[in-house]
């Protein structure tokens, strides 16, 4: 049997993890992390779109059992759920992490320490929720962990409003990248989340994620050990562009892509101020989704 060793030991070993985490930590100085380009001066606490400072925000971590069965396995995916975000989706199930920021400031050590524990417990992999804005304290801990002997795969676990340039920084040490593609029509992107162009933004995105760690490879247990997942939430009355995404999946990334096409929105935080997300979608909508997929050749379907 084969022992999968993560990208960033490599990275680690040569020096070049700590030569990257240097760069973005001084970067925060000027944000421009994300595609809102904010350029405030989080290195002296100050905020920009997303409400994070210098310190990253925890909400919670444990082995979670209900992700995608390639990340849960049989031990579960050792999530942490971070506080804050780039988009402002107005039907977020988790808006109280997301938009309302609870959870506690926690240092780069402490960081490192809940990535530890996850190991210890068994978890396959280091699952990253809503890291984003937070890349410079996430490899902050990274190097830590890395030197007291993490070795789980790194799954960058993101809404998709990715900048090319921040994730050409990660190159070499995320091994899983699991993006949402929430929208293929620029205003409604605009009007729901809060985010400019991010159509483009996304598919140059995951154009980028592809390039670095290629369709999702799993090993003998069927665990995935490195590539790419997408996530897509099917929204009512077509607004997500289910459509348009899957072709843009086949067409441009890959027919052997993992392709999630999730059923479980539900109207939540602001949602029924909106008429069409004011309801759940209905079996028939689904079905629809389901059949573009296999209509176009997508041959990994969750």
């Amino acid at each position: 049997m084969t022992v999968f060793k993560p990208s960033y030991r490599l990275l680690f070993e040569s020096g070049e993890l700590a030569a990257r985490v240097e760069y973005a930590v001084q970067s925060l100085g000027n944000c421009q992390v994300c595609p809102r380009n904010c350029a405030v001066d989080r290195l002296n606490g100050k905020t920009g779109d997303c409400g994070i400072g210098r310190k990253a925000r925890v909400y919670s971590f444990m082995p979670h059992h209900g992700e995608e069965n390639p990340l849960r396995g049989r031990n579960g995916s050792g999530t942490i759920f971070f506080s804050g975000c780039n988009m402002h989706c107005v039907y977020c199930q988790n808006a109280e992490i997301s938009q309302e920021r609870y959870g506690l400031e926690v240092e780069a050590q402490r960081l490192a320490e809940m990535m530890l524990s996850l190991q210890e417990q068994g978890c396959h992999n280091i699952n990253l929720v809503s890291p984003t804005h937070i890349i410079s304290q996430i490899l902050e801990g990274l190097l830590i962990a890395a030197s007291d002997g993490l070795s789980l795969p790194i799954v960058y676990n993101t809404g998709g409003y990715d900048k090319v340039s921040t994730l050409q920084l990660l190159e070499g040490i995320v091994d899983i990248y699991m993006p949402d593609m929430k929208y293929a029509d620029t205003e409604i992107a605009e009007k729901l989340s809060g985010v400019i162009n991010y159509p483009a933004v996304n598919q140059r995105a995951v154009k980028e994620m592809h390039r670095q760690v290629g369709d999702l490879k799993l090993n003998e247990k069927g665990v995935a050990e490195k590539g790419l997942l997408i996530r897509h939430l099917v929204l009512p009355d077509g607004l997500s562009g289910t459509g348009e995404i899957i072709s843009f999946i086949t067409n441009e990334i890959s027919k052997n892509t993992y392709l999630n096409l999730m059923d479980q929105y539900r109207p939540e935080y602001h949602a029924m101020q909106f008429r069409s997300l004011s309801r759940r979608i209905s079996q028939g909508e689904y079905l629809t989704a389901v059949k573009q997929a296999l209509g176009a050749g997508i041959k990994r379907l969750d």
